[in-house]
């Protein structure tokens, strides 16, 4: 609210937060009160307007699925993500409620003329009423429904359009600011390691008694467990070589993923019915006596291509459905000429004739055809044998009893913690799991837990509420802060040190190359914070020299001088660009306040517990 008050005092603020907040002066930021409980499927009320958990669902969904485009299952905390969905929808909802409160509205015919105006809806250049019909159908939405949507949105936008417009920020304070970004320098960083200093270090123990006395209330031992598990990941999983018609199978998926047709041409003679088996021993006696495949077609073939001989064109796997894998293994091998023996297919026995050979062959892509079986094989036994540990820990096995069982290797991690989690099995999911009140009461195996490249199961077991440490148990954490604090201040004062005799001798014997890091702008990211936080700060416009104290220990740098590269060498459009992203954030801090606000003059109701 800081930034929203230092904006208020000052004249642009006056003049342009008036617009928007001119109408509060006669109406006020009122606080509709919905009144009475939450009903049993609200998740939310903001004054009048009521989100149900249906609707809380689908958002939910809509944020996990945005966040699992690029980011591992594993990593998502769930009670975050919830928190985060319900911040945002109360603030949409109160958003929402001071459109109305406002006065903000927009009428059925602008939302008509929006509609017109989407491209999506036009057939030939012109808005399609059939096309409209059908969004409306395929999104179970009435118009009216579909209205009610587009004006909520249209009113927020124009909220937030008006709060965001009122970032005013002169243009000679974003020149200021893009001067500041441009600054460089050349500097060298000498480095002292506290651990250099440790064994100088002595700690007391009247100051481990001081200091435990002091932070008592932060030397807490967090929640625990003793978590036993097991990983399992597709490279565990043995699986026996692939047979051919295995191999077979996956020509059709290489074609299919490459794009590409092998190129065959075939004549078949289907044989249908119910005496379809021994039509085709007869056939089979036939051509063995070798009578011709093409007048065999005409006699027998129960296609319509059997009266030009057969010949049905360019294979095409797709046609032939789960019945494609024998295909392909009989007509593996075959020479122009030649013809298959009889294969069983949802269409009947077929005979296929290859009448012209085809560029691609199954020969010809062997080896990864049979890389892509193995591939195919191990992901299907891989997942069978997740199915089949699930249900082992369904029926109440232990991990013991279940590596026991697959051959896998049962591990443990001793006191495993909620906070601070810094083990093999730091991530979210596996944390949540182990905690779990009913896993932990039962001490049972959880469900599967996907990790990237690997699968986990867990069993928790001697649960540890978090209790403070005794001075004994805190004694050693304890030394070992005090030793690294008085370490890293040794480090400082002989940084300061060598900083000081630089100034009266002269920096060249700091600018070895070993200490040379080029030269550099502010978000350099081979500096350390404490490092970046005074590199222009120093600013003799000579070579400059000065000492930091950082968290590794502290350091010694040297800056030549700062040279910077004007605005005005930006073009104009780069100009306008940087621009509207400062104000753009400015306006996003100010809606911020302004949401955080309007959350602290209305009622707001949420129901957690529907959401457990």
């Amino acid at each position: 609210m800081e930034k929203l008050r230092n904006f208020l005092q000052s004249w642009p603020g006056r003049i342009t937060m008036g617009l928007i907040l001119v109408p509060m002066a006669f109406l006020g930021v009122q606080g509709i009160g919905g009144g009475g409980a939450l009903g049993s499927h609200e998740v939310i009320r903001v004054g009048d307007a009521s989100i149900g958990l249906n609707e809380f669902q689908s958002e939910l969904n809509r944020y996990r699925t945005q966040l699992l485009q690029t980011n591992d299952a594993s990593m998502i905390r769930e009670e975050v993500l919830v928190d985060e969905v319900i911040e945002t929808l109360v603030g949409r909802a109160l958003l929402q409620n001071q459109a109305h409160v406002l006065g903000m509205a927009i009428s059925d015919e602008q939302i008509s003329r929006l509609i017109a105006q989407d491209e999506s809806f036009h057939q030939n250049g012109q808005f399609s009423n059939d096309i409209f019909a059908m969004f409306l159908q395929q999104n179970h939405l009435t118009k009216d429904e579909l209205f009610q949507r587009f004006r909520t949105q249209l009113n927020i936008r124009q909220l937030t359009a008006g709060i965001l417009g009122t970032a005013i920020y002169p243009d000679e304070q974003i020149s200021r600011l893009l001067d500041l970004q441009s600054e460089t320098r050349e500097i060298w960083v000498h480095r002292l390691n506290w651990q250099d200093y440790a064994q100088s270090v002595s700690v007391s123990q009247a100051e481990i008694d001081d200091y435990y006395n002091a932070n008592k209330d932060a030397l807490v031992q967090p929640e625990s467990v003793d978590l036993s598990y097991i990983e399992l990941s597709p490279n565990n999983v043995k699986i026996d070589p692939p047979t051919q018609a295995d191999i077979a199978a996956q020509f059709d998926v290489y074609l299919e993923k490459n794009g590409v047709s092998d190129g065959r041409e075939l004549a078949q003679i289907l044989l249908s019915g119910t005496d379809a088996q021994n039509r085709a021993n007869e056939v089979q006696a036939k051509l063995d006596a070798g009578e011709s495949f093409e007048e065999l077609a005409k006699s027998y073939s129960d296609d319509p291509s059997g009266e030009s001989g057969g010949y049905i064109g360019q294979y095409n796997p797709s046609v032939f459905g789960n019945d494609a894998a024998e295909v392909n293994l009989a007509l593996s091998g075959l020479k122009v000429g030649e013809v298959s023996r009889p294969v069983k297919t949802k269409f009947g026995y077929q005979f296929f004739k290859l009448t012209k050979a085809g560029s691609l062959t199954i020969d010809s892509v062997h080896d990864e055809l049979v890389q892509m079986a193995m591939r195919n094989q191990r992901q299907i036994a891989y997942n069978d044998l997740i199915e089949k540990i699930n249900t082992m820990a369904t029926d109440g096995m232990g991990i013991s009893d279940i590596a026991m069982q697959t051959g896998l290797e049962a591990k443990s991690i001793k006191n495993y913690p909620k906070q601070d989690n810094h083990t093999v099995l730091s991530q979210p999911a596996v944390i949540a799991a182990a905690f779990d009140e009913f896993t932990i009461e039962d001490q049972a195996v959880s469900a599967n837990i996907t990790l990237g490249d690997k699968t986990v199961w867990v069993q928790p077991s001697n649960h540890q509420e978090p209790k403070t440490l005794t001075l004994a148990q805190a004694s050693d954490d304890i030394k070992v802060r005090l030793t690294q604090q008085k370490a890293i201040q040794l480090a400082f004062d002989a940084a300061n040190r060598l900083a000081d005799e630089a100034k009266k001798n002269g920096v060249r014997s700091l600018m070895t190359p070993s200490t040379h890091f080029g030269i550099i702008a502010r978000q350099n990211p081979r500096l350390l914070p404490q490092e970046r936080s005074g590199l222009f700060l120093h600013n003799s416009g000579a070579d400059d020299v000065w000492a930091v104290k950082t968290d590794d220990g502290a350091s010694v740098i040297v800056g030549g001088p700062v040279s910077m590269q004007a605005t005005t060498q930006l073009s104009a459009n780069q100009r306008a660009q940087a621009a509207m992203m400062i104000r753009d954030n400015i306006g996003q801090d100010q809606l911020s306040d302004y949401i955080w606000y309007l959350k602290n003059t209305n009622d707001v109701a949420i129901n957690r517990n529907i959401l457990r």
